[in-house]
């Protein structure tokens, strides 16, 4: 157990996993067999279940739930109210409890989650998607695409640094930092890590 802050009504049940540096703020509450990175910042009301892993300077933001299954790399940023769902076909007459009815979710490194959107289980961010507030994310979303809609579809590309990236022809260039990406299909961008950047 790391040397991490705890809001006196929030809730860490023992056995929690927590590093440095994360802040655990009004009303949450983190159960017992949970992983979580350095550096965290942990909305208020929010609940992390069971069984989710989440990694160094995440960013979760209030009333959000993360339910066993989930997995959230480093830099990950969920908006508030977002919703991650890990059963496909629930029924109250029909519980849910084994291993196989629960669909795993990945959130990859530097993803970001807007307000009120819903990611179903079984899919995968990949880094540095970018899902647009109130989406509903059914499928797999490509590295660095933003992605918009119900359900959501992919409506452009990002940098790293969240700017909207423009394409000329198969090439982009931040306006922001100057990052360079190549598009290598109609969904794949690459980013071009042998160039050099500058902030602006």
């Amino acid at each position: 157990m790391g040397d991490y802050f705890k809001h006196e009504s929030a809730y860490v049940d023992e056995g929690a996993q927590i590093d440095d540096g994360t802040k655990i703020w009004h009303f949450s509450h983190v159960m017992g067999k949970v992983r979580i990175g350095k550096q965290c910042s942990i909305g208020q009301n929010v609940f992390i279940a069971n069984d989710t892993v989440v990694g160094n300077y995440c960013k979760i933001q209030n009333n959000v739930s993360l339910y066993e299954g989930v997995e959230l790399e480093d830099y990950v940023f969920c908006g508030p109210s977002m919703v991650f769902t890990n059963v496909l076909t629930p029924r109250s007459a029909f519980p849910r409890c084994t291993s196989e009815d629960y669909h795993k979710t990945y959130v990859k490194h530097g993803a970001s989650i807007g307000a009120n959107a819903t990611i179903v289980c079984g899919t995968t961010l990949n880094p540095w998607a970018f899902v647009a507030a109130g989406a509903v994310v059914t499928k797999d979303v490509p590295s660095y695409a933003i992605m918009a809609g119900v359900p959501a579809k992919r409506i452009g590309w990002a940098c790293q640094c969240g700017v909207t990236l423009k394409l000329d022809g198969k090439k982009a260039k931040c306006s922001a930092c100057g990052r360079e990406y190549e598009l290598v299909s109609e969904n794949e961008l690459k980013y071009l890590e042998n160039i050099k950047y500058e902030n602006k």
